[in-house]
């Protein structure tokens, strides 16, 4: 147990909304929090307009693939922020769950994408000002 906060970005395919939200959690946050990014049913590769999305703001998730949920992931986390999951995101009673309604960018422009990415962006500083771990 590290005593920090544990956020968990949950979404179907862990391929866009949630590596955005789990990047600009760990830049923000530094070590602050405990980050994790999974999806019920992974895809093969992140979407590459989110990959471009996001190293146009200085933040590069190339090296990071989708990854699939498990239970200890959910146990372990104080947050879970769900994105666009709907019935196929399992629930874990007595967690906090925060459902953040947003565009799927898979298929979209980039400059969908990055209007994606800047909500994003909002929603995560806001939750970690709320759990007390923004950094200055």
């Amino acid at each position: 147990m590290s005593g920090l906060p544990e956020i968990l970005f949950l979404c179907v395919h862990n391929a866009g909304r949630s590596q955005m939200a789990a990047a600009f959690a760990r830049d923000f946050g530094n070590d602050r929090v405990v980050i994790h990014s999974a999806g019920s049913a992974p895809g093969e590769a992140l979407n590459p307009a989110v990959v471009a999305a996001m190293n146009e703001v200085g933040i590069d998730i190339s090296g990071e693939g989708p990854k699939k949920l498990t239970d200890q992931m959910a146990l372990d986390a104080d947050v879970i922020v769900t994105m666009g999951c709907g019935d196929e995101c399992p629930y874990y009673p007595g967690k906090r769950y925060d459902d953040w309604e947003l565009t799927d960018p898979a298929g979209q422009s980039l400059e969908v994408v990055r209007a994606v990415r800047d909500d994003i962006k909002g929603r995560v500083k806001s939750l970690l000002g709320e759990l007390g771990v923004l950094a200055e």
